[in-house]
């Protein structure tokens, strides 16, 4: 229903390409491009015409940069696509690279020896990754130029068309507050910070901002479109008008100004002209703004998104709603783990057939916008790849003494979902077991944790890292992410990760999701969502504690836990959540199906 299964990237076909690439860097006389997987909102969803890195090399992942020059190329990718990667991309044509091994940057600067002209669109590349792109390459001589126009758009001859789909309003009913207030909370901001404007460049900004929401990219409802927000209260909206029909205008009313997209390079001038004082969030604004601020006049300030961390907080009504969707998501998940223990036992069941049996069910629900991502339904050594995506030739079926391991998530307009369950498929080794166990005394770990304001995800991570480091064991991912209210799954400033710097507070939704992965094998995962909340206060304490509050409502295998591993307060936390799972979920569901969770909660 909502999610595609072919593989249309052909990594047989980038050795082709980057020949013509490399033929049009001869012709305009560059070194080298650079190839990100990005379009000018920088986000992690892109629309299909955006899909640059994956047309010129067959990389399907959601983060990734492409390094073609003359004589040699490269892509870089993160910890969770290392194994993905090589199965995917021409080895012969691009050496791969760890992002944290070899950056970019190292990997241009023993490359691009003699000099020479590096190509990149200013439009897709931030203001701080071309600061320091700029800092690797002085010592070779090279120079780095924002072009024009992007050289793959000049080859790609059938590159899909701008996305105009349909922006609609998102009720205040979900939303909890009214955009004009949002807009005077943002330009309070401004004002304390003393800049006059605010460029806001990162689509979900825009929706959370103005009560919108939009289908320009898949499983995230982002209206695709830039906006600047002044001091006095005032704001500028850049979107194609095709996307807004007229509810969606009476909805916008005099909140803010509506323009062509064409329209906002104009905009940025008259700021530069006026002498304004301009903020934009370096991390996230493409380098093409700051120039164009800069070349008229503007006096650029660096900032986070001023968005950005209200959006993260969310309100009461925000946290009602993440509460109703997970109890509704978790009814669809048990009916389809009491699906899946009933027929993968066949060997009959692909990794296809289940990922879409579990989309059916939550598709029953009559409430489902949409999924929140590909959903990642790996079976044995598939399930070591962390953010594996099946597709029709990588499809298997779930086989007797393997592990299986399904990533999903919905899209409801009360609230976006994340879950992960890794489940038996016959019986699993002692090692699958003494692994799981260990990735789950991480997870609850991090569930029960107490931490006074001010703690950063930074300072928690270790926490669910602590029973597989005992073993000599890790995970190449972070443990946690931010997750928006019906918007991007995986949303900022906060996180819990050796880089989440940012503190944590009362209304941030973020992952617990600590894995293991063994290559070739089996990979283990378990996610819940949880959200901050301020912890009661316990006899003799004296400053205030905040803690978790778990949302997600689905049973952990039982028959993956080796008890003899947990603890006395483990084993309480693990019985009390399934109590819980029982009884919220156990109302939703038909009498079969309840009866098979009742089994599944059984205490430990």
């Amino acid at each position: 229903m909502f999610q595609t299964y072919d593989d249309t990237a052909d990594p047989t076909l980038g050795a082709a390409r980057v020949a013509r690439l490399r033929s049009l860097l001869k012709e305009e006389g560059y070194a080298g491009f650079l190839i990100p997987r990005a379009d000018e909102h920088q986000g992690e969803y892109v629309p299909p015409r955006a899909e640059r890195l994956k047309w010129l090399t067959g990389f399907s992942g959601s983060a990734g940069l492409a390094a073609v020059l003359l004589d040699s190329a490269a892509i870089f990718v993160d910890g969770r696509y290392t194994l993905q990667v090589r199965t995917q991309v021409d080895t012969d044509v691009f050496q791969t690279c760890h992002l944290i091994d070899m950056p970019p940057q190292v990997w241009l600067a023993k490359h691009l020896k003699g000099g020479g002209k590096l190509a990149y669109d200013p439009w897709l590349h931030t203001v701080d990754s071309v600061k320091r792109l700029k800092t690797a390459l002085v010592e070779t001589g090279a120079e780095l130029v924002a072009l024009p126009e992007n050289l793959i758009d000049r080859i790609w001859e059938d590159q899909p068309e701008p996305p105009a789909a349909p922006v609609t309003p998102h009720e205040e009913a979900y939303a909890g507050e009214e955009a004009q207030a949002k807009l005077e909370r943002i330009s309070a901001t401004l004002k304390e910070r003393k800049v006059d404007a605010a460029v806001l460049t990162m689509p979900d900004s825009i929706a959370w901002l103005f009560n919108i929401r939009g289908h320009d990219v898949s499983h995230t409802p982002l209206p695709l479109s830039f906006a600047i927000v002044k001091k006095d209260g005032t704001a500028d909206l850049f979107i194609d008008e095709r996307k807004l029909g007229p509810e969606t205008r009476n909805h916008l009313g005099n909140i803010v100004a509506v323009h062509a997209p064409d329209a906002f390079g104009v905009n940025l001038g008259e700021l530069g002209e006026n002498g304004a004082k301009v903020q934009i969030d370096p991390a996230s604004c493409a380098d093409w703004i700051n120039a164009k601020l800069l070349a008229s006049g503007a006096n650029v300030t660096h900032g986070a998104d001023p968005c950005e961390l209200p959006k993260a907080c969310k309100n009461a009504r925000e946290v009602d709603g993440a509460r109703k969707a997970h109890e509704r998501d978790g009814a669809a998940l048990v009916r389809f783990l009491a699906w899946l223990d009933e027929n993968a036992p066949s060997g009959k069941v692909t990794e296809i057939e289940a990922a879409k049996q579990l989309e059916a069910f939550r598709a029953e629900s009559g409430l489902l916008k949409d999924i929140s991502f590909d959903t990642i339904s790996g079976a044995g050594p598939n399930g070591a790849i962390v953010h594996y995506r099946v597709t029709e030739k990588t499809d298997r079926a779930l086989g007797p003494g393997e592990l299986y391991l399904v990533d999903s998530g919905a899209q409801y307009l009360d609230g976006t979902t994340d879950v992960t369950r890794t489940i038996a498929i016959g019986k699993p080794s002692a090692e699958m077991k003494d692994r799981f166990t260990r990735v789950l005394k991480g997870h609850i770990a991090l569930s029960m944790a107490r931490y006074p304001e001010g703690t950063t995800g930074a300072q928690l991570d270790a926490l669910a890292r602590m029973a597989l480091w005992q073993a000599g064991l890790d995970f190449d991912h972070g443990t946690g992410h931010g997750v928006g209210s019906y918007l991007s799954v995986h949303e900022g400033p906060q996180r819990i990760s050796k880089a989440g710097h940012e503190p944590l507070r009362p209304g941030m939704i973020v992952s617990n999701e600590p894995g293991y992965y063994k290559t070739d094998a089996y990979g283990i995962r378990i996610e819940n969502l949880q959200v901050v909340t301020a912890a009661a206060m316990i006899d003799g304490g004296e400053r205030p504690m905040l803690g978790f509050e778990t949302l997600t409502l689905a049973p952990i295998d039982r028959r993956l836990i080796d008890a003899s591993l947990l603890t006395a307060d483990e084993k309480a936390w693990l019985n009390a959540y399934h109590a819980r799972v029982a009884k919220v979920v156990g109302a939703q569901v038909d009498e079969k199906t309840s009866a098979w969770l009742a089994e599944a909660t059984r205490a430990v």
